[in-house]
């Protein structure tokens, strides 16, 4: 009988075993990090908010609020919006289970809307996460999730800056929650800076949503924000929304009252 001796190469035994260790590592990595963030989901609290939370929620005492005061002075009130997501009910099924519904944790600023208890850890393409990222309510159309450009750079990510919704061109990310995942092709934006108002109050300072505002902030860090877009709707409450990179560059907590320079 012929016997064949085959002999591969040291240098691509090596090669291979590089690259089947690289995979490997690949997947323990993820299984790592989906395992973590199964934990940390169940067990988050579910104890309400106690503050205004950068002027995002409505829990103080009404009347007595910054943001009030900010409105007594014809000033547009701020609310600092932290990272979030809005996900579709399917996908809600998805990353929660089946039949899985938003579960308030409190009520945010503009009507209807709250933070709900529910939570998802963002995945970027390098694989790097961010965790604890909060699902705010109601269930929406589309999923996607808004954040910083500093939570950009960490997940290694270049999202375009974008009104709520238009997902064209945005980045891909995936969402981990406790019963599974979700890949968004183009999930990620930067929120363009936007003032939600009435359509009365939109009258009465003469804009459309086609205008772009400038704002200026007073004080030791002040500023002046251009493109600022207005939201008009007749549920909205008036208020202009900053994510944080523009509220810490500015020195804003949230509540404080801006002003819009009409005649610039």
């Amino acid at each position: 009988m012929l016997e064949l001796s085959i002999r591969i190469p040291a240098t691509e035994l090596r090669y291979q075993a590089t690259a089947n260790r690289t995979v490997n590592n690949r997947a323990l990595i993820i299984e790592n990090i989906t395992q973590n963030v199964i934990r940390r989901l169940q067990s988050t609290s579910q104890n309400s908010t106690k503050d205004c939370g950068g002027c995002a929620f409505r829990q103080c005492n009404q009347g007595k609020r910054e943001c009030d005061q900010a409105e007594a002075q014809q000033k547009i009130p701020v609310g600092v919006s932290a990272r979030h997501a809005h996900v579709t009910q399917s996908d809600l099924e998805i990353l929660y289970g089946s039949g899985h519904q938003l579960t308030v944790k409190a009520a945010l600023y503009q009507p209807e809307a709250f933070a709900a208890v529910e939570t998802v850890t963002v995945v970027g393409p390098r694989l790097k996460a961010l965790e604890s990222v909060r699902i705010l309510g109601p269930v929406r159309s589309y999923s996607q999730v808004e954040i910083a450009k500093t939570d950009a750079v960490r997940l290694g990510l270049d999202p375009p800056i974008r009104d709520s919704g238009d997902l064209m061109g945005a980045s891909p990310v995936t969402l981990i929650g406790p019963a599974g995942s979700v890949y968004l092709p183009e999930g990620a934006i930067c929120a363009a800076r936007h003032i939600h108002m009435k359509p009365e109050q939109a009258e009465t300072f003469g804009v459309t949503e086609d205008d772009r505002l400038k704002v200026r902030v007073s004080g030791e860090r002040a500023l002046i924000l251009e493109n600022v877009r207005p939201k008009i709707d007749p549920s909205y409450v008036l208020q202009m929304h900053l994510d944080t990179d523009d509220s810490n560059a500015a020195g804003l907590k949230g509540g404080e009252g801006l002003e819009v320079l009409w005649d610039e």
